[in-house]
């Protein structure tokens, strides 16, 4: 959840860092802080809670702290409450090791105890600082080695972590370990970086390595030497990032989240196009053969959150056209439940990030029973991508805004084209109709778009319901998938209660909730639910509810019923997710700005979740 970023190398450190954590801020920003060091002199830190702005101002944007090395942080609260002492870096008693720390140690206060019968003292409640003492502990005990104390460390440590280090004894140097959270090295010119994503450094290098889980590294003089757990060398390959460092950015819009909401239908473009070749879908890439669609029996697919959204909808989807069991689970619960598994099932986990603690989770668990792994995900390199069996890359380029837009429509479309490549080669539709599919696959960015185009009446609309208390969304069948997104982007960037509810449901208790002045909004985009549904709203407006119909064009008798409607494309309607979604995150937009709030950055959360 946290930002880690490390610079060492020819240029003053404190700025890079200052601009590097500015792309990391969406995964935390409870507070932050930097530790700059200048040769062989003793490490300054500086510290602030809140915004990283208020760093930045501390330290006149970097220019009060002199040195070449040194490590920033910008912080996501678990462990202690946000405030300056809890803030990273921190460093040992006395000033020997100091560190940075994204992740989770589950064991701290054991070791913390252990740390105080050494005669270690704490100004802290977090369990970095203990991470960071007990390095030192082991630094003093195995002859002033770093990589030595890092080792024992990590052997001792339970849970998930990135480090970052430096030590007194080594002017100029920065030692870095990883387990289940993420980390990436960048070299250039002799320049060393380390940041927790990819845009952090984006501006600095294209040229990064990707370090292994339980693996340690040095970085100094322009160099980078990696280790094993047992303090082997081991050798790496880097990567080129081929992401735009503009992409990342703005770009005129006044908001990340609006820009990546206008970026959909080039982002779902490219995903599709990705797959397909001469007409038809390919999966050599992902790594799929025909045989093997042909033999699984089953398919898990396991999410949080957002992703966890896409496995609902393509359920219906890969059920509908595929004729082929499908069970979708979040991952949180997965990974808990002691139940049987096919042998001969496919499991599906969505992640953009692929960092997420649970979902990584829930892949191993799945690879340990046996099962095919099929991972989905946005960041190429990631903990996912590389221990999924196969991948299905989503082409959405970096998504910085927390609440996920693009790429979630991306994840949609990669559901889309295995769903309709397992109907195929399984027999269930014909040539003609997988044709027929592709072209509406075809047209969907377009689709897309010509919503994008219209969004000034959704603005208008949704302004008005800033004051609102309470959200319902109700829908059946994929209708009600579509609802759970949209309940989820109206919630977390509004702060508004919201739910959603599958419509048949509404007389099982929760219409006791129905009462004057109350906000539904019914999702209607499944022709043979479409009049059970308007049934529903209206048991909802004789209940004193203001209504908000999502349909698509052509069903124009809804107005009899909702106060405002809002019209979408037609499509084939198990595809209609992609388009139904896109109003709803333009209305969980607009409520948020018309209230005055952070869109980009709501409170409490962070982008990727690489904690449980």
């Amino acid at each position: 959840m946290c930002g880690i970023v490390y610079y060492t190398g020819h240029s003053q450190a404190a700025p890079i860092l200052l601009d590097g954590l500015s792309k990391l801020e969406y995964r935390g920003y409870d507070s932050a802080g930097l530790a700059v060091r200048d040769g062989e002199n003793k490490t300054k830190i500086v510290k602030a809670k809140g915004r990283l702005k208020a760093l930045a101002e501390k330290t006149d944007h970097g220019h009060a702290l002199a040195g070449t090395c040194g490590i920033g942080h910008t912080r996501w609260a678990t462990h202690g409450e946000p405030s300056e002492t809890n803030a990273h870096p921190h460093t040992s008693d006395d000033g020997n090791v100091v560190g940075v720390h994204n992740g989770i140690i589950e064991n701290y206060q054991e070791l913390k105890n252990k740390l105080l019968r050494k005669d270690y003292e704490f100004y802290s409640s977090t369990d970095t600082e203990v991470a960071v003492k007990l390095i030192d502990y082991y630094y003093k005990k195995y002859e002033h080695t770093p990589v030595d104390a890092i080792n024992h460390a990590m052997v001792r440590i339970r849970g998930s972590y990135a480090l970052a280090v430096m030590f007194q004894d080594y002017p100029g140097e920065i030692y870095v370990a990883r387990k289940d959270s993420p980390m990436i090295i960048g070299m250039e010119n002799g320049d060393c970086y380390v940041a927790s994503d990819v845009p952090a450094i984006l501006k600095y290098t294209r040229n990064v390595y990707y370090i292994g889980n339980l693996e340690m590294a040095r970085l100094a003089n322009g160099t980078v030497t990696f280790y094993n757990l047992d303090g082997d060398e081991i050798e790496k390959k880097p990567t080129q990032i081929k992401w735009d460092a503009e992409a990342a950015e703005k770009a005129g819009y006044e908001h990340l989240i609006l820009k990546e909401i206008h970026e959909q239908p080039k982002a779902v473009r490219d995903t599709l196009n990705s797959v397909l070749k001469d007409g038809a879908i390919d999966l050599s890439s992902v790594g799929l053969t025909e045989e093997e669609l042909q033999s699984f029996s089953q398919v898990y697919i396991v999410a949080c959150g957002s992703a966890y959204h896409v496995g609902v909808a393509c359920q219906y989807v890969l059920e509908d056209l595929a004729q082929l069991p499908v069970r979708v689970d979040l991952a949180s619960e997965f990974r808990y439940r002691n139940m049987p598994l096919d042998p001969n099932g496919l499991v599906i986990v969505i992640s953009q990030s692929g960092e997420t603690a649970d979902s990584l989770a829930a892949l191993r668990l799945a690879k340990k029973k046996g099962l095919k792994t099929l991972g989905i995900v946005n960041v190429v390199g990631s903990s996912i991508a590389r221990e999924a069996d196969n991948v299905f890359y989503t082409l959405a380029g970096p998504e910085i805004a927390v609440a996920t837009t693009k790429a979630y429509s991306t994840q949609l479309i990669a559901g889309y084209c295995l769903a309709v490549q397992f109907a195929l080669v399984r027999g269930c539709i014909s040539q003609g109709r997988y044709q027929d599919l592709i072209s509406q696959l075809q047209c969907l960015p377009e689709q897309i778009q010509k919503i994008l185009d219209d969004k000034e009446r959704i603005q208008w609309f949704a302004a008005k319901q800033a004051n609102a208390r309470d959200v319902f969304f109700i829908g059946r069948g994929l209708d009600y998938a579509i609802s759970l997104e949209g309940s989820l982007k109206m919630k977390e960037i509004s702060y508004i209660h919201s739910e959603a509810y599958a419509a048949g449901e509404l007389k099982h208790g929760t219409i006791s909730l129905i009462e004057d002045g109350t906000f539904v909004i019914g999702v209607l985009t499944q022709s043979e639910l479409y009049e059970k549904t308007i049934s529903n709203m209206v048991e909802c407006k004789s209940r004193g509810a203001y209504l908000m119909g999502l349909t698509t064009y052509g069903n124009y008798n809804i107005e009899d019923t909702a106060s405002f409607t809002v019209y979408v494309p037609k499509t084939e309607e198990c595809f209609a997710t992609s388009l139904a979604v896109i109003p709803l995150q333009l209305m969980g937009y607009y409520v948020s700005v018309a209230k005055g709030l952070d869109v980009d950055k709501p409170r409490n959360l962070a982008k990727s979740v690489t904690v449980e």
